[in-house]
């Protein structure tokens, strides 16, 4: 029997995580991130929507820009204003525009999993009974959690980094610059998934794309300087 819609306040942001089963692998190829990415735009939507449908007519995920620009319909159901993608698990931080808009979003980008499994033959559930939905109370959660969303890829290349510290800084940073996965790049003034986030709350926040560079290297810097992280306010 299919749980009932969660209850998120109008206006309010949450930071919702979300984690493979057993924490295995939800992404496994490129084509998986891209399919998930354009996910977060197509589904975002009040319209009724069938993903297969559409995907029969206009083609397969590559060409993201072109079927999102096709697709749109409708208003939305929530602002996407940040995330990243790991190989077990994702981020999102979302804002509720309307009554129900965070539920339902979730409710649809749960076909991912319908498409994971039948992209690799597999069954059972994908993710770890339901996402985690936090919410954002005060303007230093709300900067720490854009932060800490945009640097969690640094845990591929130093995995003990949130609880002690980095290690290589240079090397952290030049990751984080080019982990394609995530919306860093489109906030920090190069394009790669622009459709998929509305970025004027935190570029207003930040003071522009340079203040939101500043702000997530500057946590890199200090965390190669320091060895503990208070992850209370981000989880």
């Amino acid at each position: 029997m299919p749980r009932g819609l969660r209850e998120f306040e109008v206006g309010g942001i949450y930071h919702i995580i979300q984690r493979g089963v057993e924490k295995r692998k939800i992404f496994l190829k490129d084509q998986d991130y891209s399919r998930f990415i354009f996910g977060l735009e197509f589904f975002n939507q009040v319209n009724p929507i069938n993903l297969w449908d559409f995907l029969a007519k206009v083609g397969t995920v590559p060409t993201l820009a072109i079927q999102v620009e096709r697709a749109r319909k409708g208003s939305s159901l929530v602002e996407l204003l940040a995330f990243a993608l790991m190989p077990n698990h994702y981020l999102l931080l979302v804002r509720e525009i309307q009554r129900g808009g965070i539920s339902l979003f979730m409710r649809k980008m749960g076909g991912y999993s319908t498409y994971f499994n039948k992209q690799y033959e597999r069954v059972g559930p994908l993710f770890q009974s339901r996402y985690k939905a936090v919410p954002i109370k005060t303007t230093e959660q709300l900067q720490t959690v854009f932060v800490y969303v945009h640097t969690n890829p640094v845990e591929l290349r130093e995995s003990e980094w949130k609880n002690l510290y980095v290690r290589d800084r240079e090397n952290a940073i030049q990751w984080l610059r080019s982990y394609r996965w995530s919306s860093y790049h489109d906030y920090t003034g190069t394009e790669n998934f622009p459709f998929a986030t509305q970025r004027n709350f935190f570029l207003d926040f930040f003071a522009g794309a340079e203040g939101c560079r500043e702000a997530v290297e500057s946590w890199i810097t200090f965390k190669s300087e320091n060895t503990l992280l208070d992850v209370s306010l981000m989880e």
